[in-house]
């Protein structure tokens, strides 16, 4: 869990920490803090400029470390996690701001002085009165600007001036002129000091106005900056969390066994998470086009800035009164983490400037991949443009969809392995994430070419090539692939649905094959189904996990018997499967017979990350309507359509992500179980929106926009694949490491 990925990065990181367990120890904070609101420097500020932490983006050549935002994001989130005290976060501001102009004299001087340890922050545009009038040797600039962060503390100030014909004037102010005046205030944040700027006709000439600077990204970049210290801090919370379940008793037992703060602190690392990647993407948006630049800032400006103080809160609920405590050293961290939040402005405002281009369009979270791999992509190019030549003319066995449909078009794709191109050859192309990313973004250049869907079979056909025969594997996958074949999943029971190892459907060893009796549950597409995935128990007497095995089971078996139920929709997607002396031979048990569970483990985590990825299917549609048609609705429907996609975009960044550490080499991580809980809440917050927003359309089903038929469907996707409770529970458990009962 980090805003950066790369190792070095990480371990610039860490550097800071360990500056700050040597210079900046908790106790030593405590004792500065009224020197610190009367904006005087810690007495290790020059230790920090030699080790080049405040310009590490700076670039080489201005006397800066010559890094990226990325490596500033590794520094201001250590800072986060660790509170460090003074002006470091305006400071890094200021200077990143400042690189947004062109080289001109002024430019160079301003980062000069930075890289050389002068404190300062930016006055951006909207954060003050700032005028500026033309002289005959330069600009006049006064004003009185709104509380600003290092303000007392800062040597120079950048600042942004409006100018008569409605431009912007970026000019750099050195405090210590007589034009300039700042005015203390208390602060909410006790680790940096707060203070108004006033300016009196202050002179600025060409040698103190930078040029080229973008208003707009200043803010988007400035947004970024601060994301990276509130992921810091919601990091932390969870470190604090943890540690503090895990060591602390109640009832003679460690409070961490108990369900409910499992789930708290599971979220915990679920809403860090995604701040960390939205601000990890909002930083790299800064070469995207302002547009893109301005949707990854609103995403982290309510992702990772806006929530801050609330995941505090969540963490000083969770130590309970200790937590509030001035001796606590939890209240600076949420201190800081709600004046940060206040810093960017109102939450309702960034949900409004992510709403209106989200009416449209989406966060673009494509990787340049460059000229990588060259002839594995003109091999998959010409065989998606032979593919783009035909066409399917069959019905698809899993549904009435164009992914489903079959026929020669289908078919040639299938043989090419680009269905699921991960896996080996002959059923993939043992494809790297890197030559994944290629097929999908050569499939994304034919928009007229539907790529196919295995649906259910993508889950349960990994176990078929891990375990099965060669004859069963030839039998059944490449029909499969073609369309030809529709599959189910038959895991879930009456009693045992999350709880599956708790199943009770037996199967007894018989001649040549298994006779299996049990009733399954909630079983998509057993009606269009040729073969199911089921688990039943082959050894009563073995622990509950082990004497379980994984069958494949013909649809068509005398003994069966699906039954159909009827959802709040009025459709019947699910069924009740009964199996009554069913038979399966013996070359349908995949593996051994009393280790199926690991099999199972395995397709249900096909099926979460399956699941998690449903964030690619729009739910807002209704939303989006409402939005980009006029009427009195029309506010309220983008203030939540930015809430919405904000969130999404961070899901997505968290995808992009591990697809870059997978690039990387890197191996699997917890993510599958991360996305699924957070498209569980992303769902949820939909249709309450939704709902909320719609008013009286919400009365009839047959409404345009789609209200009442999304929503009624909603449930199959909160449950499916496990719900958002088990995927706290294994978050808790597996991941954070909290005891188990």
């Amino acid at each position: 869990m980090s805003v950066t990925l790369s190792a070095e990065q990480r371990q610039l990181g860490e550097s800071l920490r360990q500056f700050a367990a040597r210079h900046a120890p908790m106790t030593d904070t405590r004792e500065a803090l009224d020197a610190l609101a009367d904006g005087e420097l810690p007495s290790w500020w020059n230790d920090l400029v030699s080790h080049g932490f405040h310009a590490i983006h700076i670039p080489e050549h201005y006397g800066g470390q010559g890094g990226g935002l990325h490596d500033a994001a590794a520094v201001l989130e250590a800072a986060g996690t660790v509170s460090l005290p003074g002006p470091l976060l305006p400071t890094v501001t200021a200077g990143a701001v400042g690189l947004l102009g062109t080289g001109t004299p002024a430019q160079e001087r301003f980062l000069r002085a930075l890289a050389a340890g002068a404190p300062a922050t930016v006055v951006l545009a909207g954060q003050s009165d700032f005028t500026a009038a033309r002289t005959d040797d330069g600009w006049r600039v006064s004003g009185v600007s709104e509380v600003i962060p290092g303000a007392r503390a800062a040597r120079l100030v950048l600042v942004c001036a409006r100018c008569d014909d409605g431009t912007h004037l970026w000019a750099v102010v050195d405090v210590a002129e007589a034009q300039v005046a700042t005015r203390s205030v208390a602060g909410t944040d006790l680790l940096t000091d707060l203070a108004t700027i006033t300016l009196a006709d202050y002179p600025a000439n060409a040698g103190d106005v930078l040029a080229g600077v973008d208003t707009e990204r200043a803010d988007y970049l400035a947004v970024g900056l601060a994301a990276a210290v509130c992921a810091g801090i919601a990091g932390w919370c969870v470190e604090a969390a943890t540690a503090h379940l895990r060591t602390r008793e109640q009832f003679g037992v460690a409070i961490g066994t108990f369900q409910a703060l499992q789930h708290q602190a599971a979220m915990l690392l679920v809403n860090a998470e995604l701040a960390c990647a939205a601000a990890w993407d909002a930083l790299r948006a800064i070469t995207d086009t302002p547009e893109q630049h301005r949707m990854a800032a609103a995403t982290a400006a309510l992702t990772a800035v806006a929530p801050c103080p609330d995941i505090v809160f969540d963490t000083l609920t969770m130590f309970g009164a200790i937590g509030f405590t001035w001796e606590h050293d939890l209240h600076l961290y949420w201190r800081r983490a709600t004046s940060i939040a206040a810093s960017i402005g109102a939450a309702t405002d960034w949900a409004r400037r992510l709403g209106e281009p989200a009416i449209a369009q989406q966060r673009d979270f494509t990787v340049d991949l460059g000229g990588a791999e060259a002839e594995f992509r003109a091999g998959v190019a010409a065989t998606l443009d032979a593919a783009a030549a035909l066409a399917n003319d069959g019905p698809g066995r899993q549904g009435d969809y164009p992914h489903f449909e079959t026929g020669p078009q289908r078919t040639l794709i299938a043989e090419a392995g680009l269905i699921a191109p991960q896996w080996p050859a002959p059923w993939g192309r043992d494809a790297s994430p890197l030559q994944q990313l290629i097929i999908i973004e050569e499939f994304a250049k034919r928009p007229g070419l539907v790529r196919p869907s295995l649906g259910i079979a993508e889950w349960i056909l990994p176990s078929l090539i891990h375990a099965a025969s060669d004859a069963v594997a030839q039998r059944l996958i490449p029909a499969t692939q073609r369309g030809e074949l529709a599959w189910c999943q038959l895991f879930s029971e009456p009693g045992a649905g999350s709880d599956l190892a708790s199943l009770t459907t037996r199967a007894a060893k018989v001649d040549g094959g298994w006779r299996i009796n049990g009733h399954k549950i909630w079983t998509s597409a057993a009606q269009r189904a040729d073969y199911g995935a089921l688990l039943a128990r082959t050894d009563p007497a073995a622990p509950k996990h082990r004497g379980i095995g994984y069958f494949i089971v013909d649809m068509r078996s005398p003994g069966i018997e699906v039954q159909p139920i009827q959802m709040a929709t009025g459709a019947a997607e699910f069924n009740e499967v009964f199996l009554a002396d069913v038979f399966v031979p013996d070359e349908m048990l995949l593996g051994a017979p009393t280790e199926g569970w690991q099999l199972a483990i395995a397709t249900m985590a096909q099926e979460r990350t399956a699941i998690s990825g449903y964030v690619e299917n729009d739910r807002a549609v209704a939303l989006r309507a409402l939005a980009a048609a006029a009427g009195p609705s029309r506010d309220d429907a983008v203030r939540a359509l930015g809430e919405l996609d904000a969130y999404a975009n961070a899901i997505r960044a968290l995808g992009v992500r591990e697809t870059i550490r997978m690039l990387d080499g890197a191996g699997l991580a917890a993510s599958s179980s991360i996305a699924k809980v957070a498209m569980n809440v992303l769902l949820r917050r939909t249709f309450r929106a939704t709902l909320a927003t719609v008013g009286r359309l919400a009365m009839v089903v047959d409404s345009d926009p789609a209200v009442i038929e999304p929503y009624l469907l909603s449930p199959a996707e909160l449950i499916g694949g496990g719900t958002k409770e088990i995927q706290l529970n294994i978050i808790a458990q597996m991941i954070l490491g909290l005891p188990r009962k």
